[in-house]
């Protein structure tokens, strides 16, 4: 059996889109999928619109929450890759766009700098994360003996 540690990387390394938690300044959530890259799954890498909700948000409030899932398996049999970080529009692109947008075999864009710097529409964004979690690992319907619990509950997982 695979460690969690292996488990969160798989899944991280399986899918092309996270969803992406922000809140506005009220504390009103939004959330939205974004295509992303990595960096030893610490830095998450999307490109998007300064205007768009997620990305105002981003400027009121750093703070995010990210999760990465699989939506394609059974009910029951899921497992993700939950996330707590901070975000930001990102401006140093030499830097960081060496890691965007990943494997071209995952189908992400290039851009070069000049397209991410205004007056062009997109910028860089980067979440740095702070803490990883997965569900912890247990037969459904059975409660999980080492933490107590009788429902599905998250693990932390330290990842590297």
């Amino acid at each position: 059996m695979s460690t969690l540690v292996d488990t969160a990387r798989a899944i991280i390394d399986a899918n092309r889109y996270l969803t992406l938690g922000t809140a506005d300044q009220t504390g009103t959530p939004w959330i939205t999928p974004v295509f992303f890259a990595h960096d030893r799954y610490r830095d998450f890498l999307w490109i998007s619109v300064p205007g768009a909700a997620h990305s105002r948000n981003i400027a009121e409030r750093p703070e995010v929450s990210i999760v990465v899932f699989d939506s394609q398996v059974k009910p029951g049999t899921g497992q993700a890759v939950y996330m707590a970080a901070s975000a930001a529009e990102e401006t140093d692109l030499d830097r960081w766009l060496a890691v965007y947008p990943g494997d071209p075999g995952r189908g992400g864009r290039v851009f070069p700098p000049d397209q991410l710097r205004p007056p062009a529409p997109y910028r860089l964004y980067r979440a740095r994360v702070t803490r990883h979690w997965t569900l912890c690992p247990r037969e459904p319907g059975t409660p999980c003996a080492p933490h107590g619990q009788a429902f599905d509950h998250r693990t932390h997982v330290l990842l590297p």
